[in-house]
């Protein structure tokens, strides 16, 4: 591994808790349990390895749908999970991103003092994806540039200039406004997406951001997964060339 070229943002999509599970004869939340352990082992790694940016999908809207008595698990592990050690030891800051209003109080609660907390934390950046779906994201920002448009607030002066002289105009939304409005604004889009539990899908992942992500599945289960998985993940990053629409006669020119 070229310790030289580490991803600067690693989004992991953490599946196969409750396989991991069953295959022991044991409940879904022990699984979850478990995989609370490699959570605190891979965000050591990344922190270690100087990864900037790590996002896990933690929960999604669509894990709403699950039996009460395993959400209601899950959101018990959010709270135990949030052990300041894991910050503070790795100097560690706390984002999240998601429909945070769906959570239960004392999780809310608990998730904004370990944000605040952490907010001076500045070696790495841990994002844990929580009520969250990316189509409710795209949706959310489509929401919030209609109320911007309707108020004429917080937008660049030139949209402001030409509602003001009858109306915004299509080549004002740009990518990067569009960007702008996503949960993800204050962080790079990923260069390393990994999936692991043998499932090759994004399941509603970060799907604009992803854009150019190089993929990384595996067939290990979120429980077993250790840091030298993490490391082969990183070399199969590493040994691919990122061309981003260009010839690859091009990027070799510009690494020159």
């Amino acid at each position: 591994m070229n310790k030289n070229n580490i991803p600067e943002h690693i989004a992991i999509i953490m599946d196969g808790n409750g396989r991991w599970a069953a295959a022991q004869g044991k409940p879904r939340k022990y699984g979850h349990q478990a995989g609370v352990e490699t959570v605190r082992r891979i965000t050591t790694e990344c922190a270690r390895l100087g990864v900037k940016f790590l996002t896990l999908y933690t929960f999604s809207t669509e894990n709403w749908n699950r039996p009460a008595d395993e959400v209601s698990a899950l959101m018990g592990l959010v709270l135990s999970s949030l052990e300041d050690e894991i910050f503070m030891k790795n100097n560690v800051r706390f984002r999240v991103i998601g429909d945070m209003e769906r959570l239960p109080d004392e999780v809310r609660s608990r998730l904004q003092e370990t944000i605040d907390h952490t907010a001076g934390n500045t070696s790495m950046t841990l994002v844990v994806a929580l009520s969250y779906s990316s189509r409710w994201e795209i949706t959310q920002a489509v929401k919030q540039i209609v109320s911007e448009v309707n108020d004429m607030k917080e937008l660049p002066q030139n949209i402001i200039k030409n509602l003001r002289t009858g109306g915004i105009r299509a080549e004002d939304i740009t990518e990067e406004f569009v960007s702008q409005h996503l949960q993800t604004s204050f962080m790079p889009d990923p260069d390393l997406l990994i999936r692991t539990g043998g499932e090759l899908r994004v399941s509603n992942y970060l799907l604009w951001q992803i854009a150019y992500s190089e993929l990384y599945f595996c067939d290990t289960y979120w429980p077993d997964f250790m840091e030298e998985d993490l490391h082969k993940a990183i070399e199969s990053y590493q040994n691919r060339q990122r061309r981003f629409g260009k010839t690859e006669s091009q990027v070799e020119e510009e690494n020159k």
